[in-house]
């Protein structure tokens, strides 16, 4: 009775191993059937080299190549005779499929920034150094905000601030622009940036930069967030100095013994006033003025 047991129990395991070994034989025939199956491939047309926004394609800046099929981005083109002549309004690097998101509307057919600029803003350029232009690396397509530097009029009393007045503003073009300067000197090199701007913005910007002065700060390409600022002035800068003057005399409470011996009564001496010490800046110039209490 025990072998009939035993011959039952390994004649199910046997046919257990013989079903796994068809079913994974089948999945691996499967698989390999399909890797060998070949992808389809398609020609498109690519960029022959780095080309920047508000270039008019020609000839030489266009080439094809071959791609997966499955892997192109719709809108590209096959034939490059169909996009010569088009205004590129995004950057696009070498051997990139060209596709129609890249490229201005076929009614544009000239270059430059104004090729790029969304429909009702304006484009216009401010003059900056080094400094301004956060040390050369402002580059068409970054964002920045401006901040501006003015003096601020309070009665009589005149201050200095600094606040930000552009929040988010889009650098179409950055560039030098040689001024001219007395005969025999070598022309300034001063960088320009064109800015993109709603007519609200660009009145904002050309008061900044007329009445003020002005600095630009490099965003990072993911901060969208707008910032609500109360402006920095000095005494932000160097935090409001506070005195203490001391309690007068009838405020102090004095523990007295219920019995006091007489004592003679001695004039006090007259306190000095509280001086009182105040620096004043008057743009690099600073100076102290003392005034007594209750000046």
């Amino acid at each position: 009775m025990d072998k009939k047991k035993h011959l039952i129990f390994l004649g199910g395991a046997v046919f257990l191993a013989l079903i796994v070994t068809l079913l994974a034989y089948n999945w691996i025939q499967k698989t390999a059937t399909a890797k060998a199956k070949p992808q389809e491939m398609q020609k498109v047309v690519v960029a022959a080299f780095d080309v920047p926004w508000s270039t008019v394609l020609t000839k030489d800046m266009v080439r094809t190549a071959t791609f997966l099929k499955e892997s192109l981005p719709n809108g590209y083109y096959l034939d490059p005779a169909q996009i010569v002549g088009r205004t590129v309004i995004q950057p696009i690097r070498t051997n990139e499929p060209i596709t129609e998101a890249r490229l201005a509307p076929t009614s544009i057919r000239t270059g430059g920034v104004a090729a790029v600029i969304t429909p009702s803003k304006r484009a216009m350029s401010v003059k900056v150094d080094k400094v301004v232009g956060v040390s050369g690396y402002i580059h068409p397509g970054n964002r920045v905000d401006v901040l501006v530097t003015l003096n601020e009029q309070r009665g009589e009393v005149t201050a200095p601030v600094t606040k930000i007045v552009l929040e988010n503003i889009l650098v179409l073009a950055s560039g030098p622009e040689f001024n001219e300067t007395k005969k025999g000197e070598k022309p300034a090199n001063v960088d320009v940036i064109t800015l993109e701007v709603t007519p609200e913005e660009g009145e904002k910007l050309a008061l900044a930069s007329t009445e003020g002065k002005i600095q630009l700060a490099l965003r990072n390409f993911g901060d969208n967030e707008a910032v609500a600022t109360r402006g920095a002035k000095i005494p932000n800068l160097l935090g409001a100095a506070t005195y203490a003057p001391p309690a007068p005399a009838s405020a102090r409470t004095v523990s007295r013994p219920a019995v006091q011996k007489a004592r003679p009564v001695v004039a006090a001496a007259p306190q000095k006033p509280a001086v009182f010490t105040v620096e004043v800046i008057k743009g690099s110039k600073v100076s102290e003025q003392n005034f007594e209490k209750g000046e």
